[in-house]
């Protein structure tokens, strides 16, 4: 094994997993298919790579005109395992998918977690993420000097979300939440619906700020009375406080997040409020009580096997050039839009409010 301080070589990964050094050559430059290199003498040269934290230069790789055949996987926060109603599942099956339509094998960064839950690319041997010949990197705590860097060293990566940091060039994938969020308030207004809150969490980030902007876009554009209602924490959306939306006039409501949409099944069981009759809701995000809501379908599946597309295209690129891709969110079911009931008239100042 290497001596402290020392990077492993080659030769040590070949002593670790009992195999040539000419074997451990192969399998990082790609060509172990190519040379029928049994599928159990790879798995145990990978293994070994990753007990030792053995890292192939990507720009000689590139050089020799090989590849490992791995795609990587990085996500921020972590995501393993998942249950099939979880926030993260359907990327990931996405990306399986994808991988598997095109013969490449994946593997999961998880090392450089730390105690807070939170994962890092690099590390004090460099960046992991070179095991691989490329990665799709998830999650929302993302640190932007990390990726920055990533981008400057020229390693190939998808992100999925949208991802801007200043003077960076990023490829991602996304869907259109904003257009997805229009489409929502197309269905309310068609309903009779003229005053709607939306009910937004904490958080602040990509996917959550565009669907904010979305319906600011659109209540304008409506001609509705529209309100953003920031909800911290969930819980104190309580019966009190929805009855007092509702007798304000509010007869539609926009959720942002499961946290919310959770509350807010509690509070209108608490309240008395019969959905859809006495109060609309349309959930913008997975969610996953049991009421049967109205649903914004966001393409996650879709999304995933996208950045594997993405990323397939830039290593096959040699210039890397940046790419993107924005995807439809899927189609708005109606099932807990109900006609709005009848109001008694507001004052002609009150139509069409400004947003608070």
């Amino acid at each position: 094994m290497p001596t402290k301080g020392r990077k492993p070589s080659q030769r040590d990964i070949a002593r670790l997993a009992g195999v040539s050094q000419a074997a451990v050559s192969m399998v990082v430059n790609g060509k172990a298919d190519q040379y029928h290199l049994a599928a159990t003498t790879q798995d145990r040269v990978r293994a070994a790579m990753l007990e030792v934290s053995y890292v192939p230069s990507v720009a000689g790789r590139s050089l020799r005109g090989g590849r490992s055949g791995l795609l990587g996987v990085h996500t921020y926060e972590s995501v393993f395992p998942v249950a099939v109603d979880d926030y993260y599942h359907e990327f990931l099956v996405g990306i399986e998918q994808a991988a598997v339509r095109a013969r490449q094998d994946l593997i999961l960064f998880a090392s450089t977690q730390s105690a807070d839950g939170t994962r890092s690319i690099y590390t004090r041997s460099g960046n992991r993420l070179n095991l691989a010949d490329g990665a799709v990197i998830l999650g929302s705590q993302q640190s932007n000097e990390e990726i920055a860097r990533l981008a400057a060293e020229g390693y190939p990566f998808v992100y999925v979300g949208r991802r801007e940091i200043p003077g960076v060039n990023l490829s991602f994938v996304t869907a259109e939440y904003a257009g997805g969020v229009r489409s929502v308030l197309d269905a309310v207004a068609a309903a009779g619906h003229e005053r709607v809150a939306y009910l937004a969490g904490a958080n602040a980030f990509g996917p959550l700020l565009e669907r904010r902007s979305g319906f600011s876009a659109g209540v304008q554009a409506l001609a509705l009375h529209g309100t953003i209602d920031v909800v911290d924490p969930p819980e104190s959306l309580d019966a009190p406080r929805l009855r007092a939306m509702v007798g304000a006039g509010i007869t539609a409501l926009l959720v942002e997040s499961p946290e919310l949409g959770r509350a807010l099944a509690t509070a209108a069981e608490a309240a008395g409020l019969t959905i859809p009759s006495e109060l609309t809701i349309v959930a913008l995000d997975h969610a996953d009580n049991p009421m049967p809501w109205s649903r914004l379908a966001i393409p996650r599946r879709e999304m995933g096997a996208r950045a594997i597309e993405l990323l397939l295209e830039l290593l096959d690129d040699p210039d890397r050039t940046p790419r993107s891709a924005v995807l439809a969110c899927g189609p708005l079911d109606l099932v807990s839009i109900a006609e709005a009931r009848p109001a008694s008239p507001r004052p002609r100042s009150e139509a069409a409010t400004p947003l608070s």
